[in-house]
């Protein structure tokens, strides 16, 4: 309810942020892919929310550090900061590995980290299922969508293996579960 923390949940669409931004009763800094933030038009609304731009090492080294020091910057100022830590969208329906992005901000800043599971949104128009995201009509009128989240993870149980882990077992609690 208060203070600082590392949200970070399973990535199933291109409007899970905003799924969550809908859930999360605090305000919450999402980090996302400097080429979405970037966007026209779309760049207003991400500035606006204050959304972290990232991009890979291999990409762009320098606005990783930016991203990782604004990360730092908004947990000790007392800010919940979200993070996909599969770094990408699933193109299966399944969860990708967690990289260990997520030990190096633990090390930084020892703050609690809640791990979420977001279901529902597999299949619908802005998920990967059938090929790339919103390049076909409405897929289907209404999508029940859930989050369910877990109790916070102590900093120094963190783990990206870990974290998977716990998510995956949050998933699959889903109420369509078989």
């Amino acid at each position: 309810k208060e203070g600082p923390a590392i949200l970070v949940c399973n990535h199933v669409s291109f409007i899970d942020w905003l799924v969550l931004a809908g859930a999360v009763r605090r305000p919450a800094r999402y980090v996302m892919y400097k080429t979405y933030y970037e966007m026209p038009v779309l760049h207003w609304l991400f500035a606006q929310a204050r959304a972290i731009p990232i991009a890979s090492s291999k990409e762009d080294p320098d606005i990783v550090q930016r991203a990782f020091d604004q990360m730092s910057a908004e947990l000790r100022a007392g800010e919940l900061v979200c993070i996909f830590p599969e770094g990408r969208i699933t193109e299966t329906g399944e969860m990708n590995k967690f990289l260990p992005g997520i030990e190096r901000m633990v090390a930084r800043d020892a703050v609690p980290v809640v791990p979420m599971a977001l279901n529902g949104l597999w299949g619908s128009y802005f998920s990967r299922r059938d090929g790339p995201a919103m390049t076909k009509p409405f897929r289907r009128r209404w999508s029940r969508v859930w989050l369910t989240v877990g109790p916070p993870v102590p900093p120094e149980q963190v783990s990206a293996e870990g974290l998977q882990a716990t998510v995956k077992a949050l998933y699959d609690r889903r109420p369509d579960a078989p």
